[in-house]
C-alpha cells in the first residue's frame, strides 16, 4: 500500500511541477509592465493570476499544517479573491494598483510554495492532501486560460495592438465543411460525473436527466455565417434578442463580435490584428449574441445535457492550449460530430445552477463554485486556450450572459 502511496504522490508531483511551469512559460514573453495592466474590472493583471494561484497553494495545501508560517499575512489580503469565510480581501476592480510586491517577489513567493509543496508530496502525503493539491491544479489551469485571455484584452486596449507571439498557423484558408444535423439521444440519460478521476463539486452528482428529439449541428458557427447575421442587420432587429441583451447592446454599443474590426475583414488575435478567416469559428460572443444569432439561424441553443449526452465517449482532442495556436481554428472534414472540444466554449441554454442533490465542499473550499449559481450561463467544451488535461464531457463553465472576452462561441440545435 505505501508503494501505491508513493507512485500517487510522485504522480502528482510530475503533474504540479509541469503546470505550475506551463503558467510561467505562457508569459515568457511579456514584459513586466504587461503583466501588471487590468484593461477591465473582469479581468486581472498577469502578476495578480501568479500571485493568487501560489496564495491558493499556500493557505489550503501549506495552510493545512497549523505550524505552517504564510510569507506575508498582508498577502493574503491582496491575493485572495473570493473566499469570504477566511477573511476580506482587496477589491477586484483595484488589482492593477497593486504595484507593491514587485513581480520578482511574486515569482520568488512562487518559488518558495513550489519547493514547500513538492516536499510535502515527497514524504508520503495522505490522500485528502494530494486531493487538495489536485484541486489547487486544477485551479491553476483555469487561470493559465484567465491568464490568456485577459492579456488578450489588455493588448487589445493597448493603441498599438501588439501581438502576444507570432502566428502558428499557415495562411491558406481552410476549406468549407457543410453544416448538418446531427440527431442527439432522447430519453432518459445519465449526467454529471462519475466517480473516476477529478471533477468540480459542481459536476456532481450523476442524476438522471430527461432529454426530449433534438439535434446538434456537426460543427461550430463560423465567421462567416456570423458575418451574415451582421450584415443582414442582426444587431439592429430587437426582436431577435432577449430583452437584457438587447438593453445591454443598446448600453454598450455593441454592432460585431468583441475583437472584430470596423473593416469587418478583420480582428484582433494574440498574434496582433489579422485578416477574419471566414471558416473558423466565430468567437468571443456573449451569451446574449449566441442566443440572438441562434434565434436568427432558425434553431437554438443546445441545453447542457444535450451537449454532455453528445459528448460522452468521444475523446478530449482539438484545438487546446496544448497546440499553442491560441486561436479557433476551422472545422477538418470528418464524420459526426466536430470540434466538440476545442476552439470555442460553446454556450448552452442551460442556466448555471445545482444538479439534484449537490454538496459543495465542506469548509471554505465549498465557495469555490456554489456560491456562483445565480445568473450566469453554462458553456461547455473547452477552448483553444484551455488545456487537454484539464477539460471533460463534464465540465462546466460559466460566465454572465454579457461576458465576451473568453473564447466563447456557438453550435447550434434544434427540436426533432
Amino acid at each position: 500500500m505505501a508503494s501505491e502511496s508513493f507512485l500517487f504522490s510522485a504522480s502528482t508531483a510530475s503533474r504540479f511541477d509541469r503546470v505550475r511551469r506551463t503558467t510561467v512559460e505562457l508569459v515568457a514573453g511579456l514584459t513586466a509592465e504587461d503583466l501588471l495592466v487590468q484593461s477591465m474590472p473582469d479581468a486581472s493583471p498577469g502578476k495578480w493570476h501568479f500571485a493568487h494561484t501560489t496564495w491558493f497553494f499556500e493557505h489550503f495545501v501549506l495552510g493545512s499544517n497549523p505550524s505552517y508560517k504564510p510569507r506575508d499575512p498582508a498577502w493574503h489580503f491582496l491575493f485572495n479573491s473570493y473566499y469570504q469565510s477566511i477573511g476580506p480581501m482587496h477589491a477586484r476592480p483595484h488589482r492593477g494598483l497593486i504595484s507593491r510586491p514587485s513581480l520578482q517577489e511574486v515569482f520568488a513567493f512562487r518559488e518558495r510554495v513550489d519547493a514547500d509543496v513538492m516536499a510535502l508530496l515527497s514524504n508520503d502525503p495522505n490522500a485528502e492532501l494530494v486531493e487538495l493539491v489536485e484541486l489547487g491544479l486544477h485551479h491553476e489551469q483555469q487561470h493559465q486560460e484567465l491568464l490568456l485571455t485577459d492579456i488578450k484584452h489588455a493588448l487589445w486596449c493597448n493603441p498599438l495592438m501588439p501581438a502576444y507571439h507570432e502566428r502558428k498557423r499557415g495562411s491558406a484558408t481552410a476549406a468549407f465543411v457543410p453544416l448538418r444535423f446531427v440527431a442527439g439521444r432522447e430519453g432518459i440519460v445519465e449526467t454529471g460525473h462519475r466517480g473516476e478521476g477529478f471533477a468540480f463539486d459542481n459536476e456532481t452528482p450523476r442524476h438522471r436527466t430527461l432529454l426530449q428529439p433534438h439535434a446538434l449541428a456537426n460543427r461550430l458557427v463560423t465567421n462567416a455565417e456570423y458575418l451574415a447575421f451582421v450584415r443582414e442587420g442582426g444587431y439592429r432587429e430587437p426582436g431577435l434578442w432577449l430583452s437584457d441583451g438587447w438593453s445591454t447592446l443598446q448600453r454598450e454599443g455593441w454592432q460585431r463580435p468583441m475583437y472584430w474590426q470596423d473593416d469587418l475583414a478583420s480582428e484582433f488575435t494574440l498574434a496582433g490584428v489579422q485578416a477574419i478567416e471566414p471558416n473558423d469559428p466565430v468567437s468571443h460572443l456573449s451569451y446574449f449574441e449566441a442566443e440572438a444569432f441562434a434565434r436568427w439561424a432558425g434553431s437554438r441553443l443546445p441545453t447542457e445535457a444535450e451537449w454532455e449526452s453528445a459528448a460522452r465517449g468521444l475523446p478530449v482532442a482539438g484545438n487546446l492550449q496544448d497546440e499553442k495556436l491560441f486561436h479557433p481554428a476551422a472545422a477538418t472534414a470528418g464524420d459526426g460530430l466536430l470540434q466538440m472540444y476545442g476552439d470555442v466554449w460553446e454556450w448552452t441554454a442551460s442556466p448555471y445552477i445545482s444538479y439534484p442533490g449537490f454538496q459543495p465542499l465542506p469548509g471554505s473550499l465549498g465557495e469555490y463554485n456554489g456560491k456562483f449559481m445565480s445568473g450566469q450561463w453554462i458553456l461547455r467544451g473547452g477552448s483553444c486556450a484551455t488545456p487537454r488535461d484539464h477539460v471533460r464531457a463534464t465540465y462546466r463553465n460559466f460566465f454572465p450572459p454579457h461576458a465576451r472576452w473568453q473564447f466563447a462561441g456557438l453550435r447550434l440545435g434544434q427540436d426533432q
